[in-house]
Parts: C-alpha cells; sequence; structure tokens
C-alpha cells in the first residue's frame, strides 16, 4: 500500500462530496496503420500495466488514510465499428478501481485513466513504454513461428550405447578437461565444440541430435548486473556420412545464427504448454568466453577456479565450458553410469579432427534400434475408486474447472508448472500420495499420475 498524495487525496474527497461525471478522466487515441498486428498491441497493454500497476490500482480509506492498493485488472478489448467516445465518460470506481481501461477499435486504442493515477506526463511515459513492449510481443511472436516449425518435446540421446531420457537435477561425477581448439576459418571456438559434441552423439547412435544451450540475454542496461540473465535454447541437428566436418560444422553454425535472433525470448513464451524440467534435453551445454583480466587484489596473489563442480548435473551430461587466454577449459557433469573420462577422450578427438574429414571417416553412423515402449493391457472399465475422486477433487479446485476427466490433459486445461507444484503437495497433505514432479510432467493426467504415484 502506498499513501495518498495530497493531490490524489483532493480529487478523492471531491468526487465523494460532488457529481465530477468525466472532469478527471484522461483519454488519449492512438491510430495505428495497416501493418498493425492487434493481438500483439493488446498483449503489449498488459504487459504495460504489469511494468506499472498504478493502473491497475484503486484509492480506499485505510483508517484515517488514504492508500493505492491493487484493484484489479483493467479492462483490455477489442471492439468492433468506429471509436465510440462514450467510453471516455464511463466512470471509475475508485474504491474497487481499477483505475484505467484500453479498447481497440480496428486500429484506434482509446486509453482512459483516472487523474488520480495519470497526470498529462504520464501519456509520454505510457506510450514510451506501450511501444518498447509491442516491440517485445513481436519479437514473441516470430519466436513462436520459428519455434512452431522446428519445436518437438525432447525424446532420448543414446550415449555410450545406453538410451538416456534423463531431464531432471541429480547426483553427479565431473571429467575435467582443458581443450585448444585448432582454429578454423569461420567459425568460433563454441561453434567447433557444438560441432563435434553433435558428431560425437551421431557416432553414439543419434540419428537425429538435439542439444539445448544456455545463451546469455545481457543488454547494455544489464552488462554489469549481477543477476541471472540466460535462457536455454535447443539446437537440432541430423548429420550425414558424406558431409565433411567443416560443412557439418558450417551449417550447424547458420543453425545458431537463426536461434541467435530468438534469444531475448525465453522458450516458454513461445511454445504453449511448454513442460518445465531442469534440462531441456538430456545433453547440454553452458560456454562463456572470458575477456576481462583475472581480478587483481591488492597485497595478494588470487586463483580462481570458474567451473567449481556443484557435484550435479542437470540430465544425463552437461559441458559447463569456460574459454580464456589458457585454454578452453570444460567441467564435464554426467550421471554416474555414463563413462566420463571416455566421453572427455571422445570429444577432444572429434575436436582436434581434420575438419576436411568426411564425419562418415570420424565416426560410425550406425542408428540405434530401441523397441517399442510395452503398453500395459488396459484393465476392464471399473467405477472410479475413491482415490482417484480424491485427486480429481484436488484437480478441479486448484484448477478452477469442473468437470475434470481422468484422461485430461492438465496442459490442455491451462495448467502450468505452478499449478501442478500446488496440485502436488495437496495430493501429499491431505491423502499422503507422492508423485515425482517429472512423472507428472511426462503423464500430465489424472489416469497417468496415479499410475506414478507411490
Amino acid at each position: 500500500m502506498i499513501e495518498a498524495s495530497l493531490a490524489q487525496r483532493g480529487m478523492w474527497v471531491t468526487e465523494q462530496l460532488t457529481e465530477t461525471g468525466s472532469a478527471f478522466h484522461v483519454p488519449l487515441v492512438v491510430r495505428f496503420g495497416d501493418d498493425l498486428d492487434s493481438a500483439a498491441l493488446l498483449r503489449a497493454c498488459a504487459a504495460l500495466v504489469r511494468r506499472h500497476p498504478a493502473l491497475a490500482g484503486a484509492l480506499r480509506e485505510d483508517g484515517d488514510r488514504l492508500v493505492l492498493v491493487p484493484g484489479g485488472r483493467p479492462s483490455i478489448e477489442s471492439a468492433e465499428g468506429e471509436l465510440d467516445d462514450s467510453l471516455i465518460r464511463e466512470p471509475f470506481d475508485l474504491d474497487k478501481g481499477p483505475l484505467s481501461r484500453f479498447t481497440l477499435f480496428g486500429r484506434t486504442l482509446l486509453f482512459v485513466a483516472h487523474h488520480v493515477v495519470f497526470d498529462g506526463l504520464s501519456k509520454e511515459i505510457l506510450l514510451r513504454d506501450l511501444a518498447s513492449c509491442y516491440a517485445q510481443e513481436l519479437e514473441v511472436s516470430r519466436a513462436a513461428a520459428f519455434w512452431a516449425e522446428r519445436w518437438n518435446e525432447p525424446g532420448e540421446t543414446v550415449v555410450q550405447g545406453v538410451p538416456y531420457t534423463a531431464r531432471h537435477a541429480g547426483r553427479a561425477l565431473a571429467t575435467e578437461i582443458t581443450l585448444d581448439p585448432p582454429a578454423i576459418a569461420g567459425l568460433s571456438r563454441f561453434e567447433h565444440l557444438l560441432a563435434a559434441l553433435h558428431v560425437l552423439l551421431r557416432g553414439y547412435g543419434n540419428a537425429d541430435v538435439v542439444t539445448a544451450i544456455d545463451l546469455s540475454t545481457r543488454t547494455s542496461d544489464t552488462h554489469d548486473t549481477i543477476g541471472s540473465f540466460v535462457t536455454e535454447l535447443p539446437v537440432a541437428s541430423s548429420p550425414r556420412p558424406e558431409q565433411t566436418f567443416l560443412e557439418f560444422a558450417t551449417g550447424l553454425r547458420a543453425t545458431l545464427r537463426e536461434i541467435y535472433r530468438h534469444r531475448a525470448v525465453p522458450l516458454a513464451a513461445a511454445v504453449p504448454h511448454l513442460r518445465p524440467h531442469a534440462a531441456l534435453t538430456p545433453v547440454s551445454v553452458s560456454y562463456r568466453r572470458r575477456t576481462e583480466p583475472e581480478p587483481a587484489f591488492v597485497g595478494v596473489t588470487a586463483e580462481v577456479d570458474w567451473t567449481v563442480f556443484n557435484h550435479a548435473v542437470r540430465g544425463a551430461v552437461h559441458l559447463q565450458c569456460v574459454d580464456s587466454a589458457s585454454g578452453l577449459r570444460i567441467s564435464l557433469r554426467h550421471l554416474p553410469e555414463v563413462d566420463g573420462p571416455r566421453l572427455a577422450a571422445d570429444l577432444a578427438a572429434l575436436v582436434a579432427a581434420d575438419p576436411g574429414r568426411a564425419l562418415g571417416e570420424l565416426v560410425g553412423f550406425e542408428t540405434r534400434t530401441t523397441s517399442s515402449p510395452v503398453v500395459a493391457e488396459q484393465a476392464a472399465p471399473a467405477a472410479a475408486s475413491e482415490l482417484t475422486e480424491q485427486v480429481r477433487q484436488i484437480w478441479e479446485e486448484v484448477l478452477g474447472i469442473s468437470p475434470v476427466l481422468d484422461d485430461d490433459d492438465i496442459f490442455d486445461l491451462g495448467g502450468h508448472s505452478l499449478t501442478i507444484t500446488q496440485i502436488i503437495a495437496r495430493m501429499d497433505k491431505r491423502l499422503g500420495v507422492k508423485v515425482e514432479l517429472d512423472d507428472f510432467f511426462d503423464n500430465p493426467t489424472i489416469a497417468g499420475v496415479l499410475a506414478h504415484a507411490r
């Protein structure tokens, strides 16, 4: 709560004691051209409200004080026909809020706010930030179109003859190596390393290779700010035996350049119903090139270990890489059953390989065949158990909808990671039923969850 200013208090008192009509309403009209993306503009209006919560506020008495409090989401709507200026005169409820509204008539946006939360200079700020939010929403739209053609929920990745689907975080071992990749014209050291990793995974039997990479989202504004400015995006390839390493790596570089254009948009914002995991894929890479000098402490020497092992891994294998003048240092974190030293040696050999050699000469191209999953025979339909009904009740109260059927996918019902966390917690607390987060994501129905519960 924020205590109202004297000016706000004065407007509030005036409205309580006199009939002011729309005297304190501040309208703004913006007419856009033919290229307007209406859906993106409406999303931008919602983002603008999140950036400026006063637009969603209310003015309420708190004892002998008058305070600004949250008042609910402003109306953000698309309307038929021409601009209707009667909406300018439509009253606001100061006590309940919200104190602003947005209406889009074709390509004309009408914004109205109460003067108690909006002044003349606020118009400049609103338009500046609305333009910024609109640009961001256009980026989201472009990223959504990009990933719609490329995204598939990752399956298993074969490493050393063993298929892994692990995308959770678990106990791990680490193998530390330092490489000095030979320079290849047209490739960065990161692109060289990632190409070698993809070729290695092809050699392990993966016809279609998918890894995840961590990408920085820092801008000039956040360059010197401590925080988490990173996103994780998938990189897919299909190495062919007749390609030379250089040809394959050059193609992978082009793929990366396409992905980089959408790095500012989190994958979860571009892909509907993305199921969150600790790792996007079973094998992932984090790479950072250090160009800054080593930190200097007055009067004492200091040696920094930039890749300290945290005794865990996200997925089955993760390469934590720091590249500097002293070499490319890789902390290869892996599940205990993965042969880390062998994996490191295989990767190092490919990094050092002649880029003019064909991939078929560098690795084997046999594709590992996997048997179809065994499907349990379906039992005859039976009356829903008491436990099923108790679980259903929890789903319905968390989701706020009814009925929820046994085979309804929670993501199709509008569920997300927070929803799932709440359901898991309530099932455990009320019913003593425990289910792992990964099992829930992989089997997001009542029937699927109960089949994996304990």
